[in-house]
């Protein structure tokens, strides 16, 4: 099985926080739907399986016609295998959304939305520079419900400095007032040419305090598990039945195209991304090409990502399966490190299953780094 990545470069605003590739310019949508059509058909055998999980990111899918997101889709499904599709994810703003879209999504196939709540309070809203307001997000929430949409995630930003422990746990209780399937929740990270990195180094703004990212973490995991949210990637939280199946296929390794600009794609061998600008990517296209960058991927590239999404998930890394799939450097390799860190007391073993306790789990990429081979190691 295979899935399939869209990434509709448009928002109304920037974000402060946000670094992915976007544009406020929404002139040229239609000639960029006209484009993604087109490299849907030049990249028809990039993938020989069946598609099960389609995803339309950004950027802000939902600022996207609905008549543009059907042929997206109709392009999808004449040139792709798509029978066994259990999951098609529109990611959606609260101000974008309708009764009248809600449908339209619905008709055309969309399963599952992923809304861009990131708080309930209206400081932080302001504070990240969020097009919604919190009744819109209310409103959104409540007519993606009516609307029999019950495979429904939102975003929360946790760590920012606008938001106190009890701001948090207001978050968090509306959570449970909405009875919300998934939650995705992600610490303020101050990333590169951003708005927020230079407002903290004009000094503007405090920076991230990486003791209160800590705490929020460990609130935000304490009460959705009261809520019976599985806690399934670092990130991640579900009731039983309502993981992201796309999200979780990247995790566990499986083939994806990525199409648009930015759009990365990966087939166990190489990984590739679509170049970063939407004029050159549309001229591109039109002229029946594809600029990507490529890496292909070593056996070390391979085990690294492996241990990085493993640690992230709650069913960790396999030591047998290391030895199967590395050979056996990196199965002695993988046992020296775990020796290592015995001391910490930071795994839960079972078998020869190794998974992060509860109280390692913040420091879940770091850990992983630790186990990063530098250099390709040659096979057994």
């Amino acid at each position: 099985m295979a899935c399939i990545y869209l990434h509709i470069p448009f928002c109304k605003k920037a974000c402060h926080y946000c670094n992915f590739h976007f544009s406020t310019q929404t002139a040229d949508m239609q000639t960029f739907v006209d484009a993604l059509i087109q490299e849907i058909e030049l990249q028809k055998s990039y993938i020989k399986e069946p598609i099960e999980t389609i995803y339309f990111g950004g950027g802000t899918p939902s600022l996207i016609d609905e008549t543009q997101l059907k042929s997206i889709l109709a392009a999808i499904y004449m040139h792709f295998d798509v029978a066994d599709l259990i999951e098609c994810t529109l990611e959606a703003n609260p101000d974008d959304m309708q009764q009248s879209k809600l449908a339209a999504w619905k008709n055309i196939g969309i399963n599952r939305l992923s809304i861009g709540i990131q708080s309930f309070q209206a400081s932080a809203l302001t504070w990240m520079n969020r097009a919604h307001t919190v009744e819109q997000s209310h409103a959104a929430i409540q007519m993606a419900l009516d609307a029999g949409i019950h495979n429904l995630s939102i975003d929360l930003i946790y760590g920012t400095p606008s938001l106190s422990d009890q701001a948090l746990m207001a978050d968090l209780d509306w959570i449970e007032h909405y009875q919300i399937k998934h939650v995705s929740c992600y610490a303020l990270t101050v990333e590169d040419k951003t708005a927020l990195k230079k407002s903290i180094e004009k000094g503007q703004i405090e920076n991230v305090d990486s003791e209160k990212q800590a705490r929020h973490f460990e609130i935000v995991c304490a009460r959705l598990k009261t809520m019976g949210l599985e806690h399934y990637e670092i990130s991640n939280f579900a009731k039983p039945g309502y993981r992201s199946q796309h999200n979780s296929n990247y995790w566990s390794g499986k083939t994806y195209l990525g199409l648009g600009p930015s759009a990365h794609s990966f087939n166990t061998i190489s990984r590739q991304w679509n170049i970063a600008n939407n004029a050159l990517y549309i001229k591109s296209i039109e002229n029946g090409l594809l600029n990507f960058e490529i890496e292909i991927l070593t056996e070390a590239n391979r085990y690294n990502e492996y241990m990085m999404t493993s640690l992230r998930r709650m069913e960790g890394f396999d030591l047998d399966l290391i030895a199967a799939k590395f050979g056996k450097r990196y199965h002695e390799h993988s046992i020296a490190m775990i020796k290592e860190m015995d001391s910490k007391n930071i795994f839960n073993q079972k078998g020869n299953q190794y998974s992060l306790k509860d109280e390692a789990k913040f420091l879940a990429d770091g850990i992983a780094s630790d186990f990063f081979i530098l250099e390709s190691a040659p096979s057994s």
